[in-house]
């Protein structure tokens, strides 16, 4: 998608796409335009998990990058992985928005100076309420949802966690399964464990390819079904934090 004189944004995109999501989407980026993007913008597609990367002398003319979630590991040795974090600290460096989701959120961790690993209590998948902490600096990402919400929920698919946060970062959400669900540096970093582009269907889709690969118990995959029948994420609150981060 683009468009002459308007905001420009690039997905970073650290999956590859799956059959699901190219026949019912078109393909991830879709999934990511459709949270996140608004009329009269320009947005880029850089498949970084097959070595597809913006060109540094381009990156001053993007106001924002959202880095997608990956089956791969953030504290991965992966050529790509590598090149991904140097990508992100000259991004910092340039004070450009960067929005992490998922891997995103653990790999702009590591690349500026966390620490992540794999969860020690092991999967994460389905539901989650997130708590916003108390007292946060006044973020303005969250300046028209009214008050700041004490909890919002949001679906999760992850085995990793962030253990630490950069120094100078904040953590703004947690869970009773994590305890990094959010965090910000400054006016420009923002990561987020789960994923507020995700739908239901998105993920009941990944249970059952997690399953078919032995991946997932198919007790725990049949709880996590269970809970996405009978709640839903507060999705329009994740998008509307999300789209005012980048765009502000």
């Amino acid at each position: 998608m683009k468009v002459e004189g308007g905001k420009r944004y690039a997905v970073l995109l650290a999956t590859k796409d799956s059959d699901y999501a190219k026949k019912v989407y078109g393909g991830y980026f879709n999934v990511y335009l459709a949270a996140f993007g608004e009329e009269g913008e320009s947005w880029d597609l850089f498949r970084v998990i097959d070595d597809e990367f913006p060109d540094v002398n381009e990156l001053q003319n993007y106001d924002g990058f959202v880095v997608s979630g990956s089956p791969s590991d953030a504290y991965g040795n992966d050529f790509w992985i590598l090149k991904l974090c140097l990508l992100l600290q000259t991004l910092d460096a340039m004070e450009k928005k960067i929005l992490g989701i998922c891997f995103g959120h653990q790999v702009l961790c590591r690349a500026l100076g966390g620490k992540v690993g794999k969860a020690y209590t092991g999967w994460d998948v389905g539901l989650r309420k997130v708590s916003i902490v108390k007292d946060l600096a006044p973020y303005y990402f969250f300046d028209d949802l009214g008050e700041i919400p004490t909890s919002l929920s949001i679906i999760e698919c992850h085995q990793d966690e962030v253990f630490e946060v950069p120094l100078g970062a904040e953590v703004i959400g947690f869970s009773d399964k994590t305890g990094v669900e959010m965090f910000a540096i400054g006016d420009h970093i923002l990561g987020i464990q789960g994923h507020p582009e995700y739908t239901s269907d998105i993920l009941l889709n990944l249970v059952d390819r997690l399953l078919s690969m032995d991946a997932l118990e198919k007790g725990f995959a049949d709880e996590v079904r269970l809970g996405m029948q009978t709640a839903e994420p507060d999705r329009m609150c994740w998008e509307r934090i999300c789209r005012n981060f980048l765009k502000r």
